[in-house]
C-alpha cells in the first residue's frame, strides 16, 4: 500500500455503458462483480488506479494515491465473510483496514478502538455472567441467566411503576397470531420479509396463506383489545402498555450481540386518543421518554423528525393523514424547543416517529425511544368511539417505547457504564466479606435483614483471603462491599468499601440498611 502511494498513480473515473461493463467484467472472469453491476443505476461508472488496475465505484476519489498519507492508514484484521451476507452463499476473505487524513486521527481512532474493546457488551456480559448465546439455541437469541435476569426485572419495574403513576394500564398478549392480522395492519405486505416464516396446518392453508406467524409487532394485539368493546370519549385516553417479546427475522450477516437479534422485548404501549387529546398526550409520552433517559443518566441525545420521502411508495394511507400526523409531531417539539432534525424516509410504513437518538461514550449513534402517531391503523381496523354527541368518531393512535428493545438498551448501558451499573441498577447491590468462619452467623443474619429490605445482597462464601474477596467483587463491579471481622462483629457494624467513594469506614448494620434503601429509591449512590 505505502509503496502504491508513493507511485503518485492518478485515480482517473470513466463512465461506461452497462455492455462495455459487462464485457471488462467477463473478460476478468469476476462473477460477483457481474452481481453487484445487475443492482447498479446508471450511470455505471469505473475507477482506474494508473493502468493497472480498475474496479466499479460510485466514488468520488482522490485524484492521486500521492494525497493519501501512508502513516494514517492501518490493515486491521482479516475475517471470514459470507457473500452479500447470505450463510447459503460463498464464504470469503474480508480484509479490514482504516484511512485517515493525519496519524493523529489514526491514533485517536486505535484509542476509541481499544476503549470499545473495554467496553465491548459482549465482553463484559460474558465476564459479568448477565447473557449468553449458544449454537444449540440459535445466533440472535439471548439467554438470559440469574445477573441478567435480575437486570431486566429491575429496568422493566422501573417503568412499569412510573407507567402506572401516568394512568397506564398492563395487558399481556400472544407471541403468535393469525396472518390476517397482519394483513389488515399491513405488516404481512410491507414486512413479510422481515417476519418468521408462516406456520399452517396443511399445505392447503400454506397456499392460503391462513396460518399463523410469530408477531414482529405488538400494536395488532393491543387494537384487538381496544376494539374488544365499543368505547366511549369518557374512556379516552385508554393507554395499554405491555413488555412484549417481538420475532424478526434479521440476517445472520447483520446480528451484533444484544443490539440486533431476532428475539427482543419492547416496551411497548398503545394510545387511544381523540384528535383533541393527541397534542397533550404527545406531550406526556415526550416527558415520559426523558424521565426515562435523565434516571438511566443518558444525557448526550437528540431528537430525529422520521418523516416519510414522498418519492417511496412503502407507506400506507393518505397524503392528509401524513401530514397531520407529522405536524403534531413537528409542534410537540417545537413547543418543548427540543434540539432537532429531520430523517426523511425514516418514519414506519405506517405513520412518522419521533425517534430519540442517543450517542454513547464512543461517540456512536443509536435510536432508543421513539414515539409516533398513526392515523392510518385505526382506519384500516376501522376503530371507533362514541363522542360527546353520540357520533361514532376514528380516534387516533399513539405508538411508543422509551426504552426500544429491552436487549439493545441493555447492551448500550453495559458499555455506556463500562459494566459499573449504578447502584439501583446492579445484579447485586452489596456484597459481605467475612474475614474468619466466626463471623458467619452474624454475615448470614445481616444478608437476610438486607434481603428483607429488598437490597440485592450477598454473601461471598469462597473461603478466600480478604485481599482476593475485595479483587474478585471489583471485578464483577460489585458497587457495595462490607468486610466483616472482630471489630464489626463485636460493633454489629460493617466496614463499607464502596466503588464511588473508596473506604467509608465502619458503619452501624441499621444505618447501612437505611442509607442503602434510600439511596436505590432515589436512583442515587451510597
Amino acid at each position: 500500500m505505502v509503496k502504491i502511494i508513493k507511485r503518485k498513480l492518478p485515480v482517473i473515473r470513466e463512465e461506461v455503458s452497462r455492455d462495455e461493463a459487462e464485457k471488462r467484467i467477463q473478460a476478468i472472469k469476476e462473477h460477483y462483480k457481474l452481481e453487484i453491476l445487475a443492482e447498479i443505476e446508471e450511470p455505471i461508472t469505473i475507477y482506474h488506479l494508473g493502468e493497472e488496475w480498475w474496479d466499479l465505484c460510485a466514488g468520488p476519489h482522490v485524484e492521486n494515491t500521492i494525497d493519501l498519507n501512508p502513516d494514517a492508514i492501518e490493515l486491521e484484521s482479516v475475517a471470514g465473510a459470507y457473500w452479500r451476507g447470505d450463510e447459503t452463499k460463498a464464504q470469503l476473505q474480508r480484509i479490514y483496514g482504516t484511512a485517515w487524513e493525519t496519524p493523529e486521527q489514526l491514533a485517536e481512532y486505535k484509542r476509541r478502538k481499544e476503549e470499545a474493546l473495554r467496553r465491548d457488551h459482549r465482553k463484559l456480559g460474558k465476564e459479568l455472567g448477565l447473557f449468553i448465546f449458544t449454537d444449540p439455541v440459535g445466533p440472535g437469541l439471548p439467554l438470559w441467566t440469574p445477573k441478567g435476569t435480575v437486570l431486566r426485572s429491575t429496568l422493566e419495574d422501573f417503568l412499569k411503576q412510573e407507567q402506572m403513576r401516568r394512568g397506564y394500564q398492563q395487558v399481556v398478549t400472544p407471541h403468535i397470531g393469525r396472518i390476517d392480522l397482519f394483513k389488515t395492519s399491513g405488516h404481512w405486505q410491507k414486512y413479510k420479509e422481515d417476519m418468521f416464516p408462516m406456520m399452517a396446518d396443511d399445505e392447503a392453508e400454506r397456499t392460503a396463506e391462513q396460518g399463523f406467524v410469530l408477531k414482529p409487532m405488538n400494536c395488532p394485539f393491543h387494537i384487538q383489545i381496544y376494539k374488544s368493546e365499543l368505547r366511549s370519549y369518557r374512556q379516552l385516553p385508554m393507554r395499554l402498555a405491555e413488555f412484549g417479546t417481538v420475532y424478526r427475522y434479521e440476517q445472520s450477516g447483520e446480528l451484533g450481540g444484544l443490539t440486533r437479534v431476532r428475539g427482543f422485548t419492547v416496551d411497548d404501549s398503545h394510545l387511544f386518543v381523540t384528535p383533541e387529546q393527541l397534542d397533550d398526550e404527545f406531550l406526556k409520552v415526550v416527558d415520559l421518554i426523558r424521565f426515562v433517559f435523565q434516571s438511566l443518566q443518558l444525557k448526550n441525545f437528540r431528537a430525529r423528525l422520521s418523516f416519510r420521502d414522498p418519492a417511496l411508495d412503502k407507506y400506507i394511507g393518505s397524503d392528509e393523514v401524513w401530514n397531520k400526523a407529522e405536524g403534531a409531531i413537528r409542534r410537540a417539539v417545537e413547543t418543548l424547543e427540543m434540539e432537532h432534525f429531520e430523517g426523511i424516509g425514516e418514519a414506519a410504513f405506517y405513520g412518522p416517529k419521533l425517534d430519540f437518538i442517543f450517542q454513547d461514550a464512543l461517540d456512536r449513534e443509536w435510536q432508543l425511544g421513539t414515539v409516533q402517531v398513526d392515523y392510518n391503523l385505526p382506519e384500516r381496523f376501522d376503530l371507533e368511539y362514541v363522542a360527546e354527541d353520540g357520533s361514532r368518531q376514528r380516534p387516533v393512535m399513539i405508538h411508543r417505547a422509551p426504552f426500544g428493545s429491552l436487549e439493545r438498551l441493555i447492551g448500550i448501558l453495559i458499555e455506556e457504564y463500562a459494566g459499573d451499573f449504578p447502584l439501583w441498577l446492579a445484579p447485586i447491590q452489596i456484597r459481605l466479606l467475612p474475614v474468619t468462619d466466626e463471623t458467619l452467623p452474624f454475615v448470614r443474619q445481616t444478608v437476610a435483614q438486607m434481603q428483607a429490605a429488598g437490597i440485592r445482597a450477598e454473601l461471598d462464601t469462597s473461603g478466600e483471603r480478604l485481599g482476593k474477596m475485595i479483587r474478585n467483587a471489583e471485578k464483577e463491579k460489585i458497587p457495595v462491599m462490607a468486610v466483616v471481622g472482630a471489630k464489626e462483629l463485636e460493633a454489629n457494624a460493617l466496614s463499607i468499601r464502596t466503588r464511588a467513594s473508596g473506604e467509608l469506614g465502619s458503619i452501624a448494620v441499621s444505618e447501612v440498611i437505611e442509607r442503602l434503601k434510600t439511596a436505590i429509591t432515589e436512583y442515587g449512590v451510597f
